[in-house]
């Protein structure tokens, strides 16, 4: 879909009375085969990045673990809105640099392929190909401008793979 044509879409959505007042009707504009459910961002020092989303804007400690690459990842929780934000902390390799803020958008979706191939069609590229990880498949794509985004498909009453307690 072309630029132009998200906005016309836009405008024939309904808006709904929200927390802060009007907002889009997502069961007009948005696919139900996909939720983003979490925004993971790069930390250099995870206690102190706890303590600072937690005591200073009140988010909820959550669940944590350890990626199957290393790194340990831990989740906060919006109270009110009940969105997650993933803390991801990578020791030594890859080394932190300014602007690796954002680490990814985790969306899970029910059918993992077919996701996969239309988005390579919108621009794409697979940086981390498929895999298997507990019960989970996941595959780690960059959109067009190099944003990195995760796939992964759990089985219905599955919590998603950044809840699962010790990964």
């Amino acid at each position: 879909m072309e630029q132009g044509e998200v906005l016309p879409r836009l405008r024939e959505a309904t808006p709904v009375g929200g927390r802060g007042g009007r907002r889009l009707d997502p069961e007009v504009w948005q696919p139900r085969w996909m939720a983003l459910e979490y925004t993971g961002v790069r930390v250099r020092n995870l206690p102190r990045a706890i303590r600072f989303f937690t005591e200073g804007l009140g988010l909820k400690v959550g669940p944590s673990g350890r990626m199957a690459a290393g790194g340990l990842w831990q989740e906060l929780h919006d109270p009110e809105t009940k969105a997650i934000l993933e803390l991801n902390f990578y020791p030594g390799d890859p080394p932190y640099r300014v602007g690796d803020e954002l680490d990814h958008l985790g969306f899970r979706v029910t059918d993992l392929d077919a996701v996969v191939e239309r988005l390579i069609t919108l621009g794409a590229r697979v940086e981390i190909p498929p895999f298997e990880e507990g019960e989970m498949r996941l595959v780690f794509l960059s959109d067009p401008d190099g944003l990195w985004v995760e796939l992964y498909e759990r089985r219905p009453g599955e919590e998603p793979p950044t809840s699962r307690p010790g990964n």
